[in-house]
């Protein structure tokens, strides 16, 4: 979930997105799904999978969906994973704008997915405010957004779909604005920040995530956080300069290790126009997952959040359980491909991403991956929505 300073955001449709007054106001939260950190549920039942985006956006935040295998529930996914993906889009989107006819809802949409292009234009066909991407370079984000405003002729007209790429180092950051810059003539509308304690899929390095000190059991006392500070800064002030070139306002929302209102206000201390928060809305009764995914959360210590290796070819982090410790003791085979990943080495992975992650949506945690940020030990009741957000808002 992103916060923002008293600053114009985006423009366009995205209302909330515009003037904060008084103290921050929530402009974001991702409902973490599949790549991106977890499932949760209520009571122990299934709830549609765009509860939260809905149940944030209502709040006053953005409420954002992850397309990572989205359309895990659809009647022909397993045969079909593809077109049961591209339809959920729709569905899920639909059903949180019923929850909140007036917030900003977009998706989370991974570089890293096969047929990616397909995933952002049906996104933008759906109504998306936004798309949030990563996991990846979204070199070709913009041609996607313009594409998908031409196949839908004069209704393309009206596309005012935002775009947001996720970045981890000043290094990612210049990449991309330059490329968006020469090749498109543009700008992102947000950039994202996501830092080393960040749950899921991390845009580092082994090596620097050792480095950084937060592939240990204490990050709280070995995590380099001055590094990382200069770091953010130096986006920051690059980000800026490129919205004095287009004379234009790029808010840039950081993420990763936010659970508290201390933490906002650090980011907030750094230059951040916003935070994006994930791990903290996993314990929430309005999160989308069974009970078991929840509790996963509950029952977690510092100590058994690792870093793991993902089939996605990048480190995540997640909860070491059953299911991670066993990973590499036997010999994998792939019983069935669901077309996730534009690059899976299936004679060499150790184990199928999605089913790892759609046991522990279907509550099946002991045999499924439950990837979660650094905070996610803090974590000791379920939450409303609305709780969470006053917490970190500080009221």
């Amino acid at each position: 979930m992103p916060l923002c300073r008293k600053k114009k955001l985006p423009p366009g449709d995205m209302t909330d997105l515009g003037e904060c007054d008084g103290k921050f106001k929530t402009i974001g939260n991702r409902r973490t799904r599949g790549s991106e950190a977890g499932y949760t549920g209520r009571n122990g039942s299934w709830n549609q999978p765009s509860s939260l985006a809905g149940a944030v956006a209502r709040a006053g935040g953005m409420g954002i969906i992850s397309t990572a295998q989205i359309g895990f529930r659809e009647p022909d996914f397993a045969d079909h994973p593809l077109e049961a993906n591209l339809r959920a889009i729709g569905k899920e989107f639909k059903k949180a704008r019923e929850i909140s006819p007036e917030g900003v809802i977009g998706f989370n949409i991974m570089v890293a997915t096969k047929s990616y292009a397909l995933y952002v234009k049906e996104a933008v066909k759906a109504g998306a405010d936004i798309i949030i991407s990563g996991a990846g370079l979204p070199a070709s984000l913009p041609a996607y957004l313009a594409e998908a405003a031409a196949e839908m002729g004069a209704a393309g007209e009206k596309v005012k779909t935002k775009i947001a790429p996720i970045v981890s180092s000043v290094k990612s950051a210049m990449v991309i604005l330059k490329m968006w810059d020469r090749k498109f003539h543009r700008v992102p509308d947000l950039v994202v920040v996501e830092g080393p304690l960040a749950g899921g899929h991390l845009g580092f390095s082994r090596e620097s995530l050792e480095t950084l000190g937060v592939d240990t059991a204490d990050v709280e006392h070995t995590y380099d956080q001055a590094a990382y500070d200069e770091e953010v800064r130096g986006i920051i002030r690059l980000v800026g300069e490129y919205a004095e070139k287009y004379q234009t306002e790029i808010p840039v929302v950081t993420a990763g290790g936010i659970y508290s209102h201390e933490d906002v206000m650090h980011q907030m201390e750094l230059g951040a126009d916003g935070v994006q928060v994930a791990t903290r809305f996993v314990t929430t009764e309005e999160c989308d997952a069974p009970d078991e995914f929840k509790q996963a959360y509950l029952h977690a210590s510092k100590e058994n959040i690792v870093i793991t290796k993902s089939p996605v070819g990048m480190p995540g982090r997640a909860i070491n359980n059953a299911f991670l410790s066993g990973v590499g003791q036997t010999p994998f085979k792939l019983e069935h491909c669901y077309q996730c990943l534009e690059k899976c080495d299936k004679k060499t992975i150790p184990y199928c991403i999605t089913k790892a992650l759609v046991n522990s949506a279907e509550g099946n945690t002991d045999e499924g991956l439950v990837f979660c940020g650094s905070n996610a030990f803090r974590a000791e009741r379920i939450e409303t929505v609305d709780e969470v957000m006053r917490d970190l808002m500080g009221e």
